[in-house]
């Protein structure tokens, strides 16, 4: 039986090694670029300097990058970067980025890496992405049915959360979708618009089998676009609350 191994890392821990690894990872398994990009048909690809610079940010009183990966007999199959930072009195967890390898999907390893993520002291999460099994992946491991995303959670969250942000292309992209606008008639629902154009054929694949089987909230993927999912952590029992309950 395979070996499994999930690991999470702060920033300043993880080595030029490990972000080669997952440089080839993203290289292999993420995408192509769509026909409006600058190189439509080529794989899109990160170099390990990008990856450090933009996703693995030095640590501040207000944020702090991490790295997660998993290992199946000792090879990295995926990983995920995230961003810690607060908006106002709330912790706010951001998926930056999250790959499986093609050979490996299905298996549950996306939601496991979000799992392992988690913390109590979380009040929301969040991720944009143009894949549907990213937010699938999202909402099963931080404990909410897509078939029950709060939009109006979203709608009074996002635009305060994301221009807290240390990552600039968060803090930078254009809300979209029709809970942000009511003349919004691209088909979106909840997303931004990012310029990102990375090709949709295998996204939009993956989206006719989603919109078979579930409701989906988000609702259509235009080019140059990506899904918005914001998320609320699970309440949480204070001790003091718990306390007055076993008086």
């Amino acid at each position: 039986m395979a070996s499994q191994f999930y690991q999470s890392l702060t920033a300043e821990k993880v080595t030029d090694d490990m972000l080669a690894e997952a440089a080839h990872l993203f290289d292999e398994n993420y995408g192509i670029w769509g026909p409006q990009s600058h190189n439509p048909g080529n794989p899109v690809k990160l170099s390990v300097r990008r990856l450090r610079e933009q996703y693995l940010l030095p640590r501040t009183d207000q944020s702090e990058s991490l790295y997660i990966r998993v290992t199946v007999d000792g090879g990295l199959v995926g990983n995920a970067f995230a961003c810690r930072w607060m908006c106002k009195s709330q912790t706010v967890c951001w998926i930056t980025q999250l790959v499986v390898d093609q050979h490996h999907r299905g298996k549950g390893l996306a939601s496991g890496l979000l799992r392992t993520l988690r913390q109590d002291s979380d009040d929301m999460y969040g991720i944009m992405s143009s894949h549907p099994a990213a937010c699938l992946a999202a909402a099963k491991a931080f404990g909410k049915n897509i078939e029950k995303v709060d939009l109006d959670f979203i709608s009074k969250n996002a635009s305060e959360v994301m221009s807290n942000s240390p990552i600039p292309y968060i803090r930078d992209a254009e809300l979209c979708g029709t809970i942000f606008g009511a003349d919004d008639s691209n088909g979106i629902v909840s997303g931004v618009n990012t310029n990102f154009f990375v090709d949709h054929t295998e996204p939009l694949e993956a989206l006719a089998i989603v919109e078979g089987e579930w409701q989906w909230p988000l609702g259509k993927l235009p080019d140059g676009h990506e899904y918005l999912l914001i998320l609320p952590a699970k309440p949480r029992r204070s001790r003091s609350r718990s306390a007055d309950v076993h008086r």
